[in-house]
């Protein structure tokens, strides 16, 4: 297993990642968005930061890199993608995840630590928790608020691709606890397959025991739960 973790211009969060898979003992390279996706990736990381400035919009600009190619291809062969933070954005702004991350509804950044709501325990992210459950895991961005059209969020939902909301500690939904404005509270959601998902807090933040706990363990896990040789 070796899980390439992008790194774009204006990544700052691939060692963070790069970290936290060691610490998991979950192999994994820091791989220059213009090197090409290596032949033995087993897993991909699309990290945070703020690639190209966030020039354009956020995440616009690191899509068009043809290496975004190669990863749409390898989630199309079961190759486990997820996307955090910036790299979220990059997932929505190149066809990976429906939807888009826009500027919070305060204009502000805002770095903290949130609850989030387990939407679903039958994907490999969440194997590990319950539906329902409460997570504790930290924010940092300036266009977390997630955006999508009724008639779209509507099939999302239907779907089941919702993976994680914003909620306060006791698992309830409401506007004071939902940081950026997304839609219906959304935090985190999956791709046409289960095995690609996009977040915009940081589980890898939540992975080692002295830095910001280890509620986003199970998240990362979900790389040593999919066998890209599977039947999808």
């Amino acid at each position: 297993m070796t899980v390439s973790i992008i790194r774009f211009g204006g990544s700052n969060c691939d060692r963070d990642a790069a970290a936290a898979l060691e610490h998991l003992d979950i192999d994994a390279e820091i791989v220059w968005h213009e090197d090409g996706l290596p032949a033995d990736t087993t897993g991909i990381v699309l990290p945070g930061g703020f690639s190209y400035g966030d020039y354009l919009r956020a995440g616009a600009i690191a899509a068009h890199s043809p290496i975004l190619e190669a990863v749409r291809e390898a989630a199309r062969n079961g190759i486990p993608v997820l996307g955090v933070c910036n790299g979220a954005q990059v997932g929505c702004e190149s066809g990976l995840t429906d939807g888009v991350f826009t500027t919070n509804e305060s204009a502000r950044f805002q770095c903290e630590h949130v609850y989030l709501r387990v939407e679903r325990d039958d994907t490999p992210w969440t194997a590990d928790y319950e539906t329902g459950d409460v997570i504790k895991v930290p924010i940092a961005h300036g266009e977390g608020r997630y955006e999508i059209d009724d008639d779209r969020l509507t099939q999302l939902e239907t779907d089941g691709r919702v993976l994680f909301r914003y909620c306060d500690a006791d698992g309830n939904l409401s506007a004071e606890a939902n940081p950026n404005g997304s839609k219906h509270n959304v935090a985190g959601v999956l791709g046409d397959r289960e095995t690609v998902a996009v977040m915009m807090p940081h589980p890898e933040r939540a992975t080692l025991p002295d830095v910001g706990g280890t509620d986003g363990q199970a998240i990362l896990r979900g790389f040593e739960r999919i066998d890209p040789a599977a039947p999808q």
